[in-house]
């Protein structure tokens, strides 16, 4: 599903935040990605999700190359990835529902049909009496829900998370984690990036680590 060979990101200040990264991620996986603050973790994300381009190297994702998607492709290629940020990113002045319905709303999809989508969304994250609710009136780890629910109502094949956990308790982190986790179980393709070593640890999952922009092999993990 992912595939990264030898991708650098060099910024125009000269700052080489990325340098010579392999990966690779298999379709209905689920992977972390942890290191410390400032390892770019989220630069490659960014890459991924096409916000940023790559200086050298290779990027596909689901067999497709993303240095050839440019315009009205990129927008397409978008439509198979949910996104979910650590600072959740809602519109404060829309209802939940409106917030997790903006995807579809986007894509063209018939109302009848975003009505059903956004429901089984919000009732897989457990805030189906929540739909009127403005973002303001819920907590942090309600409207973190409400940012998962809207990154998966489109049902996309690969789920990236950029520090989903990151202004949580350990107790609503272990919650949130265990949705990315169903999530995973019915397919869904899974990339995590976490700071949180200590929640990572208990989970069962292939953990992949940067240090200073450079991806460490498994000799140097457990050195």
């Amino acid at each position: 599903m992912i595939q990264l060979q030898q991708v650098s990101k060099r910024y125009s200040t000269g700052q080489e935040a990325l340098r010579n990264i392999d990966l690779s991620v298999a379709g209905g996986e689920m992977v972390f990605l942890t290191g410390h603050s400032g390892a770019d973790k989220s630069t490659l994300l960014k890459l991924i999700v096409l916000t940023e381009r790559c200086s050298r190297g290779q990027i596909r994702i689901g067999g497709q190359s993303l240095d050839k998607l440019y315009g009205r492709s990129i927008a397409r290629y978008r439509r198979n990835l949910g996104v979910v940020f650590q600072d959740h990113r809602l519109l404060v002045d829309r209802t939940v529902f409106d917030n997790v319905a903006l995807p579809l709303v986007i894509a063209g999809m018939r109302h009848q049909d975003i009505g059903r989508r956004v429901r089984a969304a919000l009732d897989h994250v457990g805030l189906l009496t929540k739909e009127r609710s403005l973002p303001l009136m819920l907590s942090s780890g309600e409207q973190q829900r409400v940012g998962i629910a809207r990154a998966v109502v489109h049902k996309p094949a690969l789920l990236l998370a950029d520090e989903p956990t990151g202004n949580l308790d350990p107790e609503l982190s272990l919650e949130i984690m265990k949705l990315f986790s169903r999530f995973n179980q019915v397919g869904v393709t899974v990339l995590i990036a976490s700071h949180d070593v200590s929640l990572i640890q208990g989970l069962d999952r292939r953990v992949l680590r940067l240090h200073e922009g450079r991806m460490l092999n498994v000799e140097e993990l457990s050195a």
